[in-house]
């Protein structure tokens, strides 16, 4: 599994620089490395985001060196990284002793002042990380949640008063204003704030699950059903909302959406994890989504699928898995989890349980279109294309009638009849699919350039190849997906100039390559044919592309050339 692979290659790195003898053998344990090689086996495990395998390595060297202040602050980093918090705190506690100001190390004692209710110190310790545009709003946010614990409205308010100082924290202010206000019972001051957050991000589910849930409690069902439904048809089909919507449609009355002050604070560090998903950023997000997890119970559900995304962002299927795996079956985001668990399984290449997942949620809920579109994708992905096809087929049959937003799950189903040679069943659902967005560069480019292929409508064919490109200019596949139809119509000129360009966008392809060495045959540039062909057999194709670059490569090409299928056109492109 690539999570095992990383970690032995990890080692394996590392140690043939500082141990050369073990390059090739089984990584040592953190007990056979001296105090250096547990510190370099742990940046390089740490730069992996392999957290506890880079904890365990900084623990053994901080067991040679019991008050180094880099190992202290890494190990409190990974720590929390992963969710341990009590470890975490003692290690915030140690970690003030080197560096008093420490940004997160004030948060998460700030936390635990939280729980154990003990706000001042827990303002004092949150005002302490207030020294950037992060820290300010995150001590901002928990300070106000303080004074909300303490039951004072008026001083939670004057705290959030502080964000105005920064535009891009208005938001903010207006979503926890309307929480803290709603929590401690002041509905006329809570409704202002709903609805100036509303106004400013009516696509945030968060604003929406809260006001609409507001609402409800209010006696004002029927507006909620608006906002909810506003949402849906936005196209986002959450799960949480179309349960909400459910819920205030049978008549019954939701619980607070924030039940504690403990709640809210949770809510404002998954509000600010939420924030966080750039590259710049999301390690400070995953931090923020574990203590938002540890800190209360309340919206579990919500924050692990947070980590796990999270987790699927910075390339850690196996972490994501384990975060998905703990909600609950009775949760609305239950079956998002298990098709995400799904998905990661099959990125870990543990292609059988990834089928066996999607199999048994469909069989317990057969009308889960995402679960069926999921599956088909993976047994695409399997190259399995006639279970590809049959479960897109089922996942078809679900729409009624389909929309815009339905037109991949015709391309996807179109691009398993065509590896099935069934371009009879082929055609009509790319057709379709472009009956539905007619400015999908990728359904243009693989219908239109199958057409060239089969030489069917070659004009038609070739303005949708053209349209691809000037819809997506810069993407190599297609570009040479219109310098190849060229080739074939005949267009020497048009396909030389458009296979250069391909190839300076994705020098690394080997049949891009290929293609260009081809056209330079044709137009009696043997030599640069050649090179091309050479420069294709370097970047590693397939077994059966091999075979036919080395004949070339051998043979030349006869004058008369055969069609050759072009694999890139239709299977690079497939989203």
């Amino acid at each position: 599994m690539p999570h095992l692979f990383l970690r032995t290659a990890a080692a394996a790195a590392l140690l043939a620089i500082v141990y050369p003898a073990f390059a090739s053998s089984p990584p040592p344990t953190p007990d056979e490395l001296s105090l250096s090689g547990n510190y370099l086996a742990g940046r390089t495990a740490s730069k992996l985001r392999d957290n506890d395998l880079a904890s365990g390595y900084f623990t053994r060297a901080l067991a040679a060196d019991a008050n180094n202040p880099v190992l202290i602050e890494r190990i409190f980093l990974l720590e929390l990284a992963e969710g341990n918090l009590p470890v975490a705190e003692d290690f915030a506690s140690r970690e003030l002793a080197f560096n008093s100001q420490h940004r997160m190390a004030r948060i998460v004692l700030g936390l635990r002042d939280f729980r154990s209710r003990r706000y001042i110190e827990a303002r004092r310790n949150f005002a302490a990380a207030a020294y950037t545009p992060v820290g300010e709003l995150t001590s901002t946010l928990l300070s106000a949640w303080s004074y909300a614990g303490e039951g004072l409205l008026t001083p939670a308010l004057k705290e959030l008063d502080k964000l105005d100082a920064n535009e891009s924290f208005v938001n903010f202010k207006s979503f926890h204003g309307a929480l803290i206000a709603d929590y401690l019972g002041n509905a006329i001051r809570a409704e202002a704030f709903y609805k100036k957050a509303y106004a400013q991000a009516a696509t945030s589910l968060r604003i929406v699950q809260a006001y609409g849930n507001f609402l409800e409690r209010n006696g004002r069902a029927a507006e909620a059903e608006k906002i909810y439904q506003a949402y849906l048809d936005d196209g986002d089909r959450n799960a949480l909302i179309a349960a909400a919507l459910a819920d205030a449609k049978a008549g019954k009355k939701p619980a607070a959406f924030i039940g504690s002050a403990p709640a809210g604070a949770a809510e404002a560090l998954f509000t600010l994890a939420s924030a966080m998903t750039d590259d710049q950023s999301i390690d400070t997000g995953l931090l923020y989504a574990q203590l938002a997890i540890s800190f209360t119970a309340t919206d579990r559900a919500v924050a692990l699928t947070l980590l796990g995304d999270l987790y699927e962002n910075v390339k850690r299927p196996d972490k994501a898995i384990e975060a998905y795996s703990q909600i609950p079956a009775v949760s609305p985001l239950y079956p998002n989890a298990e098709i995400e668990i799904a998905v990661n399984l099959q990125r870990l290449e543990r292609k059988d349980e990834a089928v066996a997942k999607l199999t048994g949620l469909i069989a317990s809920q057969p009308a889960n279109y995402d679960a069926l579109v999921t599956l088909g994708n993976i047994q695409r992905n399997n190259q399995d294309f006639a279970k590809a096809a049959e479960a897109y087929g089922r996942a078809i049959a679900l729409l009624d009638p389909p929309t815009k937003d339905n037109w991949r799950v015709f391309y996807y189903s179109g691009i398993s009849y065509e590896r099935l040679k069934q371009w009879d069943k082929a055609e009509p659902m790319f057709r379709r699919a472009i009956e539905l967005s007619p400015d999908e560069p990728m359904v243009l480019n693989y219908l239109g350039y199958s057409m060239i292929e089969k030489k069917l409508n070659l004009q038609e064919a070739l303005g949708m190849v053209k349209k691809a490109v000037e819809l997506k200019p810069n993407d190599g596949y297609i570009v040479d997906s219109l310098g190849w139809a060229y080739f074939q119509l005949g267009d020497l000129d048009q396909a030389l100039l458009n296979s250069e360009r391909a190839v300076d966008l994705l020098p690394a392809d080997p049949i891009i390559g290929e293609h260009l060495g081809d056209i330079y045959w044709k137009v009696g540039r043997q030599l640069e044919a050649k090179f091309q062909w050479q420069h294709a057999k370097d970047n590693k194709p397939e077994p059966d592309d091999l075979k036919r670059i080395e004949d070339k490569l051998k043979n030349g090409m006869p004058d008369e050339v055969p069609v050759t299928p072009a694999q890139n056109g239709t299977n690079q492109n497939n989203g």
